[in-house]
């Protein structure tokens, strides 16, 4: 009886729910789910990754760079081209100490993944890997 108050004044009034506490743990919970969410970056654009046997599952925190089958080098769902790679690599990595990863799509030309990989290690990236998705089966 202690949650119900009567706050009328008249006898026939109904007595009312108190709803500051459902409030208070409506928003511990807002603010738990928001400090807890850990968002996944994407590269913007779709490919066609090989498929390797022995592939991990790589830190969720890294500069993600998609090299298409037509050349193009994205990173954010625009192209940025092979001379963006190293500024970027260059001026994320100021920030934090963060492993760059590629996804490549199975199709792309593999002279320009190593142009790829060299840029983002010339722009000072210590730990640079490869995407690859694990065989069905």
């Amino acid at each position: 009886m202690g949650r119900f108050r009567n706050l009328g004044n008249s006898e026939g009034e109904a007595p009312a729910v108190d709803m500051g506490p459902l409030m208070d743990c409506v928003f511990i919970l807002l603010i738990f789910f928001i400090v807890t969410t850990t968002f996944v970056e994407e590269t913007g654009v779709e490919v066609d990754k090989p498929q390797a046997a022995s592939a991990v599952q790589l830190e969720k925190t890294s500069i993600l760079l998609a090299l298409t089958d037509k050349g193009e080098v994205v990173y954010g769902g625009r192209e940025i081209g092979i001379g963006g790679v190293q500024p970027l690599v260059k001026r994320m990595l100021q920030k934090e100490d963060v492993p760059v990863i590629i996804q490549a799509d199975s199709a792309s030309q593999s002279g320009l993944l190593v142009r790829v990989i060299d840029e983002a290690k010339l722009a000072g990236a210590t730990k640079v890997s490869l995407a690859s998705r694990k065989p069905k089966g």
